[in-house]
C-alpha cells in the first residue's frame, strides 16, 4: 500500500530496471527463416520485405556460417521452386536431388551445428499454391499426409534435425512420427505449425516463394480457410496444440505472432513442450514501412516486439529481425 509501496522505486535507472527485469532475449532465442533459389552467387531482394533476400545455395552457406558466429543456433528454410516443377502431386518435393534436399545437405555439411528445420507443406511445389493435394475441389487431407511422409523422409535423409509440417492438415503430425520413425530417424524432431491462421499477414512471404492460391481450369479452394484456422477462435488453438503433442510434437507452433500475443500465453499454459512463435513477413513488412517513414524507431520497436513475443511464453522466435536483433544484442 501507498507509500509504503512504491513502484518506482525498481525503474530508478537501467542497472536496477536490469536487475529485475523479468524477460531477457539472447541471439539463440531467433530462428532465421531463409529463402532459397537456383542459380549460382545471385540473391535477389524481396520487394515487399526489405533487407530480406532470395539466396543460391553458395550464399545461403555463407550467410548460415553469418548467422552461427551471431549466436542464431537454428534456421527454418524455404525453397522457391521452378514452375516447371510443380504438379498436383507435390513429387519434386520428396526428390532427393532436389533444390530444398541439396540446401540441408550444404547447410549441414558447411555450419553442422546450425540446426536446421525444413518446411513441409505442398505449396511450394503445387500448380495451385495449395498445401496439399486437390481432389475433387479441395485439399485431400489423407492423401497429402501420404505425401508429407516422403517429404519429411527426404529431409530427414538429407541431414535435417527438425521437419517444420505447417500445412494444417488433420493428424498429419502422428503420421509423420510413424513415417520416420518407420524409415529410422527416431531423433529428427517435429516442430509443428499447430495453431496456423488464415492470415492477411502472410501476404509478403508468398511473393517470395510464389505459393498464393492460383486461378485454374478446375475447382478449387479460393484461399487456405478449409485448413488454416479461423482468427476469431481462440480454444480452437489450444485443441490443435494439444493434439499434435498427442500426436508426437516436440514442438508447436503460433503463427503468426505479435497479433496473437494472447493465444501464444493460452498454449504455452496449456502444453508440457516449447512453443514457437513465427514473426512473420506481414509484421516485419509493417515495421519496416513505417520506420523507412519516420514513423518508427526501426530498433525500438524490433526489439520491442521481439520481447514481447519472448514475454508472452515464446520459447524460440522464428523471425526475419533474427540477425538484425542478434547484432544488437551482441554489441
Amino acid at each position: 500500500m501507498f507509500p509504503i509501496h512504491r513502484g518506482r522505486r525498481l525503474r530508478v535507472n537501467e542497472s536496477i530496471r536490469s536487475l529485475v527485469r523479468e524477460t531477457s532475449l539472447s541471439p539463440a532465442d531467433f530462428m532465421f527463416p531463409m529463402f532459397i533459389m537456383e542459380g549460382e552467387n545471385t540473391k535477389v531482394e524481396i520487394p515487399s520485405m526489405p533487407g530480406i533476400f532470395r539466396r543460391t545455395l553458395d550464399l545461403t552457406v555463407e550467410e548460415v556460417r553469418e548467422l552461427f558466429a551471431l549466436g542464431i543456433r537454428a534456421v527454418n528454410i524455404y525453397v522457391k521452386v521452378s514452375d516447371n516443377l510443380k504438379d498436383n502431386t507435390g513429387k519434386e518435393a520428396w526428390n532427393e536431388n532436389g533444390l530444398m534436399q541439396r540446401a540441408i545437405r550444404a547447410i549441414k555439411a558447411a555450419c553442422p551445428e546450425m540446426i536446421v528445420m525444413p518446411d513441409v507443406a505442398l505449396d511450394p511445389y503445387s500448380i495451385y499454391g495449395h498445401d496439399g493435394i486437390i481432389e475433387k475441389g479441395d485439399v485431400a487431407n489423407d492423401a497429402t499426409n501420404d505425401a508429407l511422409v516422403k517429404m519429411a523422409v527426404s529431409h530427414a535423409q538429407a541431414g535435417a534435425d527438425f521437419v517444420a509440417p505447417s500445412d494444417m492438415m488433420d493428424g498429419r503430425v502422428l503420421r509423420l512420427r510413424q513415417g520416420l520413425d518407420a524409415a529410422g530417424f527416431h531423433n529428427v524432431g517435429i516442430m509443428s505449425y499447430s495453431a496456423k491462421y488464415a492470415s492477411a499477414f502472410y501476404g509478403p512471404f508468398r511473393d517470395a516463394l510464389d505459393s498464393a492460391p492460383k486461378d485454374a481450369d478446375v475447382a478449387v479452394p479460393k484461399d487456405k480457410k478449409t485448413y488454416q484456422m479461423d482468427y476469431a477462435n481462440r480454444i480452437e488453438a489450444v485443441k490443435e496444440a494439444l493434439w499434435d503433442v498427442e500426436e508426437g510434437a516436440d514442438m508447436v507452433m503460433v503463427k503468426p505472432g505479435i497479433a496473437y500475443l494472447d493465444i501464444v500465453r493460452e498454449v504455452k499454459n496449456a502444453v508440457d513442450v516449447p512453443v514457437t512463435v513465427f514473426h512473420v513477413s506481414g509484421e516485419y513488412a509493417m515495421i519496416k514501412a513505417a520506420s523507412e517513414r519516420g514513423w518508427l524507431d526501426h530498433d525500438k520497436i524490433m526489439m520491442e516486439q521481439l520481447m514481447c513475443i519472448k514475454r508472452a511464453g515464446a520459447s524460440l522466435i522464428s523471425t526475419y529481425f533474427a540477425k538484425e536483433a542478434a547484432i544488437l544484442l551482441n554489441k
